[in-house]
């Protein structure tokens, strides 16, 4: 549904991610793991159009795309983006309605936002608030969700329930590409784990993998040297940088 081929992406001053092979299909997440400044985030923001490339290309449905973000999401993307993008002075119900959302399947998927609806949503708390989110992206029966640190300032309690509302939709057939720091929730939902390092690829493999040994997930983000190409196993070494948050 969503696949990048040798695809570079930055800000002006140089390419942050390089050279970036990875695709999601319909009904798996793929989850993209790595320290703080690794490149997640810009990955996803080019896969959106949000950046634009500064090499390779971003195929959407099979398809080549250079479109902007508003083009990508009419065409079956959503993308939910670090920052909460609820707007605060209006209703909950009224942000469904920009977001032009089924508002009954957003209700289905958060029950709970069900008496919040005439509530202004900077009155909500920052659990909700990113339901609100999330269920107005859902609501537009996307084909490929790009989720970005969902779990952000929240309890556990809460970031297990957006990542089972994730679970849940790629169930049905989203293909999902989630950006997250809290591995052992994300591996828990995930089918499959790139870990990027320096703008590469460390590591690439089943979540089962990932689950299964612990150290290799480790090393991907802790070795100092030059990136893996593949999930065969993670470089070795020790560095500085803090590893995946449990």
């Amino acid at each position: 549904m969503l696949a990048a081929r040798g695809l570079s992406a930055g800000y002006g001053n140089g390419p942050v991610v390089r050279d970036l092979n990875l695709e999601v299909h319909a009904g798996e997440v793929v989850t993209l793991l790595g320290p703080n400044g690794a490149g997640k985030t810009t990955t996803l923001l080019a896969l959106a159009g949000a950046i634009p490339s500064a090499g390779g290309e971003v195929l959407l449905a099979g398809a080549v795309t250079t479109a902007a973000l508003h083009e990508r999401c009419r065409r079956g993307l959503s993308l939910v983006p670090e920052e909460r993008s609820v707007i605060m002075d209006l209703t909950v119900r009224e942000n469904l309605r920009v977001g032009r959302c089924d508002p009954d399947l957003a209700l289905a998927v958060f029950p709970e936002l069900a008496e919040h609806l005439d509530r202004r949503a900077g009155l909500l708390s920052g659990g909700q608030q990113q339901m609100v989110t999330l269920a107005r992206a859902l609501a537009r029966r996307p084909t490929v969700l790009l989720a970005d640190e969902l779990s952000l300032g929240l309890a556990p309690r809460v970031v297990d329930r957006l990542l089972a509302a994730v679970r849940a939709a790629a169930d049905d057939g989203l293909a999902v590409i989630l950006v997250e720091q809290h591995v052992r929730s994300a591996l828990s939902i995930a089918d499959r784990v790139h870990v990027l390092r320096h703008g590469a690829l460390a590591w690439s493999g089943t979540a089962a993998q990932a689950r299964a040994d612990r150290e290799t997930l480790l090393g991907a983000y802790l070795s100092p040297g030059r990136p893996a190409d593949s999930g065969n196993g993670a470089p070795s070494g020790n560095g500085a940088l803090s590893g995946p948050r449990a």
